[in-house]
């Protein structure tokens, strides 16, 4: 039953780059940033 929220949350995700996913990647801790969404934040939100 579980697996069945995670998979419906996982389809509901921003587009990379947006401006709701900068604002989530933002209050999301940094230790917990893949190295891609590292990447994908300074490229899409930092240096627009």
């Amino acid at each position: 039953m579980a697996s069945v929220f995670v998979l419906s949350l996982s389809g509901c995700a921003p587009e990379v780059g947006s401006e709701k996913w900068c604002k989530q990647m933002s209050e999301k801790d940094k230790g917990d940033w893949s190295t891609n969404e590292a990447t994908d934040y300074a490229k899409h939100c930092v240096f627009k």
